[in-house]
């Protein structure tokens, strides 16, 4: 079953806590962290001292997305006991392996981000070493932007290129993820989905992560019958 990972990047900030805590307890599998510095992508969003702060609350596990220039300078600031997974961009790091290999020296899984115009052949050389790898499914920099549909199969090219290679790293999918393409996304290769704005805004973010999970396992389901056939 795919992972759903809350992307903090779209809470409200004065209740912050209040609605990781509310959405860790509703069923979320991982914490999203957007970390933009306005250089690699045109926004600001927040530093470690947000991720440190939140080790007070009772959360699920920190998924941290560095969208950031020379990320090698800052990945030890985001390691904690929560963090799970650091993800870097393809673009940003000149020393990919390098960087990937220092990301995994501090005991967390290591993941690569890919722009929407960047090919999945441009990561080859670190398929092995990966242990997830992010397909951005909007341009980076901002939240609440629309899915681009193309995205849709390259995350499935991703997909079967892992299948037919035996790799075993993790997809996640990051953009514009809502309750009309989260099936899509799942079938098509999707691990781990990213939401924000899906997940935050409304009325109810327990409500929200629950009908989430409901369609994600809706769809394992019915993969499960088919196979029955």
């Amino acid at each position: 079953m795919s992972k759903l990972a809350p992307s903090i990047l779209s809470a409200d900030f004065t209740k912050l806590g209040d609605q990781v805590k509310e959405a860790s307890e509703a069923g979320a599998d991982l914490i999203h962290f957007d970390v933009m510095d306005g250089h690699f992508v045109p926004n600001i969003s927040f530093g470690p001292v947000v991720l440190k702060n939140l080790l007070k609350v009772d959360s699920a596990p920190f998924d941290v997305h560095l969208m950031i220039e020379d990320p090698d300078r800052y990945i030890d600031s985001f390691v904690t006991d929560k963090t799970e997974y650091i993800t870097v961009h393809y673009e940003a790091c000149p020393h990919i392996y390098r960087t990937l290999e220092h990301i995994k020296s501090k005991g967390i899984k290591a993941g690569v981000a890919i722009d929407p115009g960047t090919p999945i052949e441009a990561l080859n050389s670190v398929m092995d070493l990966a242990d997830m790898i992010l397909v951005m499914t909007v341009e980076p920099g901002f939240g609440g932007q629309k899915f681009i549909p193309m995205t849709l199969k390259k995350v499935q090219k991703l997909a079967g290129y892992r299948n037919r290679h035996g790799h075993s790293f993790e997809i996640e999918v990051d953009g514009g993820a809502n309750l009309d393409n989260v099936t899509s996304l799942y079938e098509a290769g999707a691990d781990i989905i990213v939401a924000g704005s899906a997940v935050f805004g409304g009325d109810s973010i327990t409500e929200n992560v629950h009908e989430f999970l409901k369609r994600i396992k809706y769809s394992v389901d019915e993969k499960q019958i088919n196979n029955l056939k």
